[in-house]
């Protein structure tokens, strides 16, 4: 199976403007010929003015018997006129159907690839729903200002110009008039309009907070029958769908009072010309041809002018969403890649915490100064509270969240000088609730080790205790799951995440509750299967063990661990094996005496009952 990977920290601007030509730049000639064509519908309408005004002067001032010779070629190019303008529009479609998908499919996949270098917090602070309308609104917006708007834009500047000539050589009164007709709807115009962009920003995040909001109720919809909370899910959406419709209302009845002003002044223009058409006719300074000129010139400037104006409205319309969605999307990465970082070589897998000092945001220091050292092959438990530190120290080995202070090595190397990518390939994570992709089974587990065969995939579910109940299903390895794996129990996804711990066979491996939803006798089965992993040659590395990690709440699950790290309140407090930490009667003690082989007590509540459950 082959798979396109952009590189990591791919470089995309922020700014609008250059986003859309990083995107434009390497389709130059396509782009000047789109240029060039829009330019010549832009002849169109004054060519057609000035043929028919020579074709009405010559029939007005030659005799009947020699007109037809006269107009004969002026009604050629007048017919030759359209069907140039006609391949024109056919051409620039023939561009658009070429490029249009390519440059959109391009921005949906780099800002796709940029989405997924933001750190773990990025995610937590932002609805998965949100982040995927803001790609999609992004890619349709610039598409809409490429593709559509461009071209009308060109088009009408073209127009204005050879208007705004040819009025002048017919008389300078009508190239002022126009002018100062232009100057003032334009700016009132554009000053007016600007209200749209904040209008239009108003709207998109209005309508991608909805967004949002529908999917994370139809993705917790299990949660919703539960409770019978229906009808609450529909009121707590219908402020969203207030907020939008109004929002929607505001943008729109500006727009109905910026045209009745854009229509007022074009009918004050179309007087104005008629004036002084009729005032010049009459003292024989213009002909009829004239009057025809004049006239259709300044419809169709008219026409076009306010065509252009409202594409400018939808240009605004565009840009503020599409800002909107790169404010949204292209905030600074937290965590990134060093310039020149270099991949991380496992050959062991021995781990080493050097003063590491953290904190979350808003949140006092959780680690001060950790040092540890968990050597290679060693099988390392964690135990403690919930919130004393585990997770998180899980969760800086793999970078997830960067160091405050101190250093993390793997085999010497510190992991902030190496790649993310490379150093999560050298660890497989079983995490407590895994979430799977709604894709099929085969898919699912192949996700360790995207070149795996479909024997490899069912061996590494053989050996995790899936391939029984896979097999039972109308598809086999070829169901799909659902979203995130909606369409298994829980304990058949943690297998599937087990499957593809196997099939990755990394260096490092890390078991969060891994066999916390599984039943007991499934879960004796896995904790061998598990053991062997554990204890099995690793290919990358060579070692004849890897290095393990495991979260446990269950601290039986702990008592064939090499070593056993005691947490509290972001401290490691013990360090032994099982029989070392009873015999000190510290804290592991304490909680293995109040779980006799259960569940780790809840902090408060056992120093509430003085210790007993």
């Amino acid at each position: 199976m082959n798979v396109s990977l952009l590189p990591q920290n791919t470089f995309l601007p922020q700014n609008l403007w250059p986003f859309i030509w990083h995107f434009l730049k390497i389709y130059k000639l396509p782009a000047a010929i789109f240029i060039l064509l829009a330019m010549i519908t832009g002849l169109w309408p004054p060519l057609n003015s000035l043929l028919l005004k020579h074709m009405i002067d010559t029939m007005s001032y030659t005799e009947p018997g020699n007109v037809l010779s006269l107009i004969f070629w002026p009604a050629v190019f007048f017919v030759l006129n359209f069907e140039i303008h006609n391949l024109c529009w056919r051409g620039i479609g023939y561009i658009n159907y070429k490029l249009q998908p390519i440059i959109k499919n391009q921005i949906i996949e780099k800002t796709f690839s940029y989405i997924h270098q933001h750190s773990h917090q990025f995610f937590q602070d932002n609805l998965s729903g949100r982040i995927s309308s803001h790609i999609i609104t992004l890619a349709d917006n610039i598409e809409h200002v490429v593709h559509d708007i461009s071209k009308h834009m060109i088009r009408f500047l073209t127009l204005l110009i050879v208007a705004f000539i040819s009025m002048y050589y017919v008389h300078p009164y009508f190239f002022c008039s126009l002018l100062i007709w232009f100057i003032v709807f334009t700016a009132i115009s554009f000053r007016v309009s600007k209200r749209i962009i904040d209008l239009s920003e108003l709207h998109a995040a209005a309508g991608s907070l909805l967004f949002g909001q529908l999917v994370d109720s139809i993705t917790n919809s299990s949660t919703v029958r539960l409770f019978a909370r229906r009808n609450y899910e529909i009121a707590y959406i219908e402020k969203y769908l207030l907020s939008i419709q109004k929002t929607f209302q505001a943008n729109r009845i500006f727009g109905i009072k910026l045209n009745i002003f854009r229509g007022a002044s074009f009918s004050i223009m179309l007087a104005l010309m008629l004036y002084f058409l009729v005032q010049l006719r009459l003292s024989q300074v213009v002909s009829i041809g004239d009057f025809a000129l004049i006239l259709g010139l300044s419809v169709e400037v008219g026409f076009t002018t306010w065509g252009a104006v409202e594409q400018i409205d939808e240009l605004n319309t565009a840009v503020g969403k599409c800002k909107q969605s790169l404010s949204a999307l292209f905030g600074p990465l937290n965590i990134k890649d060093i310039e020149n970082a270099s991949d991380l070589i496992v050959p062991k897998g021995e781990i080493i915490f050097v003063g590491v000092k953290f904190h979350y945001k808003s949140i006092g220091p959780l680690f001060q100064n950790i040092s540890i050292n968990i050597q290679s092959g060693q099988k390392v438990g964690l135990v403690g509270y919930s919130g004393s530190g585990k997770t998180t120290f899980v969760n800086l080995i793999l970078r997830l969240y960067d160091l405050t202070g101190g250093h993390i090595f793997i085999d010497g190397q510190d992991i902030r000088q190496c790649t993310q990518d490379s150093l999560r390939r050298a660890i497989a994570m079983i995490p407590q609730d895994p979430s799977l992709f709604h894709r099929t089974l085969m898919e699912n587990i192949r996700y360790g080790r995207i070149e795996a065969t479909d024997e490899e995939v069912v061996e590494a579910a053989k050996r995790a205790q899936a391939h029984e109940f896979i097999i039972k299903l109308p598809q086999g390895y070829e169901s799909l799951v659902g979203e995130r794996g909606v369409k298994l129990s829980g304990g058949q996804r943690q297998r599937i995440a087990i499957a593809r711990a196997i099939l990755k066979n990394a260096p490092i491996l890390v078991l969060d509750e891994a066999t916390s939803q599984l039943d007991s006798i499934t879960e004796m089965s896995i904790q061998e299967s598990l053991w062997e992993l554990m204890n099995s040659r690793n290919e990358t590395s060579g070692e004849s063990r890897r290095t393990t990690i495991v979260i446990a709440h269950r601290l039986s699950t702990l008592l064939r661990m090499d070593r056993i790290l005691v947490f509290d309140m972001g401290k490691i407090v013990e360090d032994g094996i099982h029989t070392e930490l009873l015999v000190r009667d510290g804290l592991y003690r304490s909680l293995w005496d109040a779980q006799v082989g259960g569940l780790l007590p809840d902090k408060k509540s056992f120093k509430k009952n003085g210790g007993l459950i």
